[in-house]
């Protein structure tokens, strides 16, 4: 999935950015894994903490007080502060629970919230359930956001 967004991304002359939290990278380090990266990656940030949140991507503290570090208005903020502090005209975000512990009724264990921020000023955000233990779960999410950055991109109609 790294290769067919790269290519996708390279076709269309466009740069993608990553803001990471319970991947701790993972996607950034897929998609940098890719010879030629540097030409349609612009950077990630790995923001674990809300302070981190807060601090690098300009997610409101008032935001994450309401709603929580795993929710869809987080995931959104995520996204588009990622796009507004790089060169991308695409950023997807990632916070979630990968446990073992952590989770609560309302967000158990493998709830994972997404958000990818368009070319065209869109943002759409996602949550998802997800099985298994902290490594599938995780691995579930950077598959998850990979393939909704390639179905999003194929989506804008300017993919040759």
């Amino acid at each position: 999935m790294a290769v067919v967004l790269g290519e996708r991304l390279s076709a269309r002359g466009e740069f993608v950015a990553t803001a990471e939290s319970c991947t701790g990278g993972w996607v950034a380090q897929v998609l940098t894994s890719i010879p030629g990266s540097s030409g349609w990656f612009d950077r990630g940030a790995v923001t674990y903490s809300n302070a981190a949140k807060v601090e690098m991507l300009g997610v409101a503290e008032g935001i994450l007080d309401r709603h929580g570090a795993v929710s869809e208005p987080t995931a959104r903020a995520m996204a588009q502060g990622m796009q507004a502090r790089s060169r991308a005209q695409w950023a997807v975000a990632i916070t979630g629970i990968a446990g073992p512990a952590g989770g609560s009724p309302d967000k158990p264990v493998g709830t994972v919230c997404f958000a990818w921020a368009g070319s065209e000023g869109g943002c759409e955000a996602q949550t998802c359930r997800f099985a298994g233990d902290r490594a599938e779960i995780r691995e579930r999410s950077v598959r998850h956001a990979l393939q909704g950055l390639i179905e999003r991109i194929d989506a804008s109609g300017r993919f040759a």
